[in-house]
């Protein structure tokens, strides 16, 4: 008997610490999905990850680091017990780490700024090269109106004036003649002054095309070029996204260049300081960021490319994989995991 109750005691307490044990999950600032306010950790990832603690019995220490690649490295080594954020489940870390089953769909997609690729017609008006354009055709034609005068001052009383006297009339001559086809009264009377008028005349048919062609090149061409609004368009672009992930892994295998930062913090703060005309990085991340802090400063273009899931890191061969796997059936067939979601995202999955 006495063997009997120390036997069922032993039980007890072995099921009790199995059931009451303190884990340590790792995770990383992402908002939504990890987050701290009022100096308690949050997000749908972390309320997520609670809420299976509780139905678990567990009690559970978070261990919030500054990158990506460290909190993986802590679940590779088994300095903790599992981790948890925006985790991308993909086979090569599937073949260094185990996963439970998936948490969130996910995907890759595009932000650029506010506005990027939109040409405005007063932009492309006072372009460099249009307004030396305008500036040349403005000397153009007073040089021609001063050659007209050279030819007719002593022949009609419109050119009869000083050098000095003669600069702006001439100009206004030259003008109306490529506008409206120059003034009936003042028609050229000298040989060389009708044959120079017939010149100008043939030539501002092409003056004018060419002015106008040029900005509607400059409408189009730099629609053409600024304009981002697929995968495609990022050859050549500043793009930037976050080291060893997987939005990088795609940039990579595209031959796509693009700058790698350490954190979200760091990518975004390139961003808003323009150093970058396109940020590749995970859908809902972008999304609530261009929602909430980027509401004027970026905006999602394109369709989410790339399906991914994300799911709770652990160990390889970790005896609590299983464990995470029923719990999480157990919320999504209780309705918990649609509260959580509906919590974050405001509608259903």
């Amino acid at each position: 008997m006495r063997s009997f109750i120390l036997s069922f005691f032993a039980f007890f307490l072995l099921a009790t610490e199995i059931t009451a044990d303190d884990l340590t999950v790792a995770t990383v600032t992402r908002p939504p999905f990890s987050m701290v306010e009022n100096g308690q950790s949050t997000g749908f990832s972390m309320d997520l990850w609670s809420a299976m603690m509780s139905d678990l019995g567990h009690t559970y220490t978070v261990r919030r680091v500054d990158s990506f690649p460290e909190m993986l490295a802590l679940v590779e080594s088994g300095e903790v017990d599992a981790a948890t954020a925006n985790i991308s489940i993909t086979s090569e870390r599937e073949r260094i780490m185990d996963f439970s089953h998936p948490i969130f769909a996910s995907g890759l997609q595009i932000m650029a700024p506010v506005g990027a690729g939109q040409v405005s017609l007063w932009a492309a008006i006072f372009s460099y090269d249009l307004l030396l354009a305008i500036i040349a055709f403005f000397v153009l034609l007073l040089l021609a109106g001063m050659l007209m005068w050279f030819f007719e001052r002593k022949r009609q009383m419109y050119f009869d004036l000083t050098f000095k006297q003669a600069l702006f009339p001439a100009f206004w001559w030259a003008l109306n003649l490529v506008v409206n086809g120059g003034f009936e009264e003042r028609q050229p009377r000298t040989t060389f002054g009708r044959f120079f008028g017939v010149i100008l005349v043939i030539s501002s048919l092409f003056l004018v095309s060419i002015f106008v062609a040029k900005i509607t090149a400059s409408l189009t061409v730099d629609a053409i070029q600024n304009s981002i609004t697929g995968i495609n368009d990022l050859h050549g672009k500043r793009v930037g996204t976050i080291d060893q992930s997987t939005s990088a892994s795609y940039l990579q295998n595209r031959e796509l260049r693009y700058l790698a930062y350490t954190d979200f913090n760091q990518l975004r703060a390139a961003f808003e300081d323009g150093q970058l005309d396109a940020v590749v990085f995970d859908a809902p991340i972008l999304a609530y960021y261009v929602n909430t802090d980027g509401q004027d400063l970026g905006e999602l273009v394109g369709p989410v490319f790339i399906p991914e899931n994300y799911g709770i890191a652990v160990s390889a061969n970790s005896t609590f994989t299983e464990q995470f796997n029923q719990s999480l059936l157990r919320l999504r067939e209780n309705g918990s995991y649609e509260a959580i979601y509906r919590k974050w995202f405001g509608q259903t999955f």
